[in-house]
């Protein structure tokens, strides 16, 4: 994965630091087929190995009136499949009712054991600021997610005495290297990822969601665009596709230890 020049804000190098595994956090199935496919497909086609967190079930997404008490099954098999398609096998669900998601303790105890369980090089979730440009990216579980992810990250997961019952399980305090924040506000995003070769890839993995998308021509276009437009902000040449994030360096070398 590239990094660019322009973006040298950005804490994260390439060719410098080591991923290996990640750990990616999304309200409802789709949520990171949008926002991170293309980067997760590059990952795993390099080695890396990707996991998946959902939140919530989806349980109020879709446009069917009808067949409601389906839904939770179906976009389960809908996330399964587009996973697949991008190379993660590993998915976990929180099980919180969709629209009602809140950073409370329930769900940073349950983010604080999958970090500490799986122990990534980093963690990659939504962005917890509202993106005012387009607000359908910042539905209020998005931000919840963002809330939570980051409450976690700081200080709960390297806290040995936050939620002493996950320490008495064996899951010891974890110092995680990286946080990646993606659907927040354009003038967050510091990092590039060029995603040319895997556009097909993350394309096919939106697809699979048919259940939510009542306009599969729009919602392409759309995602061709905004891809396209990330590659002209990374300076990247005409006829490039790029994800962003706003990527954060939680601890390294410089970092002073303190809760």
């Amino acid at each position: 994965m590239t990094a660019f020049p322009q973006q040298a804000q950005s804490p994260f190098n390439p060719d410098e630091h080591r991923v290996g595994r990640v750990l990616c956090f999304a309200a409802h199935p789709d949520d990171i087929d949008f926002g991170a496919a293309g980067t997760i497909a590059a990952w795993t086609a390099a080695g890396v190995q990707v996991s998946y967190c959902i939140m919530t079930d989806g349980d109020a997404g879709g446009f069917d009136p009808v067949h409601r008490a389906d839904i939770i099954a179906l976009r389960d098999a809908e996330q399964r499949r587009a996973a697949e398609l991008v190379g993660v096998t590993d998915i976990h669900y929180l099980h919180q009712r969709d629209g009602y998601l809140e950073p409370s303790h329930e769900v940073m105890k349950g983010v604080v054991r999958l970090i500490r369980e799986i122990r990534p090089d980093v963690v990659l979730s939504m962005h917890p600021e509202r993106n005012w440009k387009r607000i359908q990216k910042s539905h209020p579980d998005h931000l919840a997610v963002g809330e939570a992810v980051t409450r976690a990250v700081y200080p709960a997961v390297e806290n040995p005495f936050a939620y002493p019952e996950l320490a008495e399980a064996g899951l010891d305090a974890y110092k995680l290297p990286w946080l990646w924040l993606y659907a927040g506000p354009e003038e967050r995003e510091n990092h590039f990822v060029d995603v040319t070769e895997h556009v097909e890839s993350k394309l096919r993995a939106i697809h699979v969601h048919v259940s939510q998308h009542p306009d599969v021509d729009a919602m392409e276009a759309t995602v061709r665009q905004g891809m396209q437009a990330n590659a002209a902000r990374a300076g990247l040449a005409d006829g490039r596709s790029a994800e962003a994030f706003h990527v954060v360096a939680v601890n390294g070398p410089g970092t002073i230890a303190g809760f």
